[in-house]
């Protein structure tokens, strides 16, 4: 059976390198990369999936229409990622025990991955952290928060997107190695896109 574990898609941010394109309406597996992750994550869990978006009206909005995910405006999403994280936590249902925070512009995450992830949340209780890494050792996506964390990510401000917060649990977190660079490898700007592209011709 799937497990109930909420998922946080963030999906709020601006994406200003990209010179007036938007890297989540991008093209990935046929689809755009916004309803590719929003999909990976509705099939890892049947739990809720929470996508926080801009304000509308918003090109994103109708990338996820038809999908069975909740739609959290982030009214200030110009601060940085941490708005989109308080949205998100803030949105989740009572008594949520863990949750998980998952990128939307890491095209090479899998659901595999996910699961993963998932799994080694579900056989580790003692740590307050579960995190995705590369194959190379660095930490990454997705993360899993248990609700101990809650409050304080609840209290981030700016643009670190919680790195205070794993950083005071270092002693507490439990690291999922991924393959290649799945859980770091995020495309931020026309060249980076291209150059992707190149690499990954059937993506």
């Amino acid at each position: 059976m799937k497990p109930d574990l909420p998922i946080i898609l963030l999906a709020a941010g601006a994406a200003a390198r990209m010179r007036g394109r938007d890297k989540l309406l991008e093209q990935v597996d046929g689809m755009s990369l916004l309803r590719r992750q929003a999909e990976m994550a509705r099939r890892a869990t049947r739990g809720p999936v929470l996508v926080t978006l801009p304000p509308p009206p918003h090109a994103r909005y109708a990338e996820l229409e038809g999908m069975d995910v909740s739609l959290i405006v982030v009214p200030n999403p110009e601060e940085g990622m941490n708005a989109s994280i308080r949205a998100g936590f803030a949105a989740l249902p009572e008594g949520t025990e863990r949750a998980m925070v998952l990128l939307a512009d890491l095209p090479e995450l899998t659901e595999s991955d996910l699961n993963n992830v998932i799994q080694a949340a579900d056989t580790n209780q003692e740590s307050r952290i579960i995190r995705g890494m590369t194959e190379d050792g660095k930490q990454g996506h997705p993360i899993i928060f248990t609700a101990p964390l809650f409050p304080e990510l609840m209290q981030l401000t700016g643009d670190s997107g919680g790195r205070e917060v794993v950083a005071r649990h270092a002693e507490s977190i439990a690291l999922v190695p991924l393959p290649g660079q799945h859980a770091r490898r995020d495309l931020d700007t026309p060249e980076d896109w291209a150059a992707w592209r190149r690499e990954n011709p059937d993506r």
